[in-house]
């Protein structure tokens, strides 16, 4: 006598609540970081204009420099001196050297204040920055 079997296999079975649980968290991330990673515009800075300005494309990983009319230096929002910064640019450009910095001074900021911060840059082997103006 011969007993019928049934077949219990069955073809593998991709896991996709896994796989979107996944690309959703991705998705969140990327969407966080571009927000992060727009325009570092200090509001009491007021660029000096160009009639040659243009709105580069945003790279990534650019270091923007805020000078204030008085000469203080910020990145991300903090506050820094020559040394600190000097310090965060060297270990950045040791790391990706061709780092992108782009300064932003006030349109009233002491031309001495932005040569020292120029100064500072190059002291740190940074040789790829901009100096940001705005159109007319």
């Amino acid at each position: 006598m011969k007993i019928p079997r049934k077949r219990t296999s069955r073809a593998p079975q991709f896991a996709l609540t896994s796989m979107l649980d996944v690309i959703f968290l991705l998705l969140c991330f990327f969407v966080t970081v571009s927000v992060f990673s727009q325009w570092e515009s200090e509001i009491s800075i007021k660029l000096p204009s160009a009639t040659t300005s243009e709105q580069p494309d945003r790279l990534p990983g650019e270091i923007i420099v805020n000078i204030s009319m008085e000469g203080v230096v910020k990145v991300n929002g903090a506050v820094l001196t020559l040394e600190d910064l000097q310090g965060r640019l060297a270990k950045i450009s040791k790391f990706y050297p061709g780092q992108p910095v782009i300064i932003r001074a006030d349109k009233e900021t002491k031309y001495e204040e932005i040569v020292k911060v120029i100064d500072t840059c190059r002291a740190a082997d940074v040789w790829n920055f901009s100096l940001a103006t705005e159109n007319q």
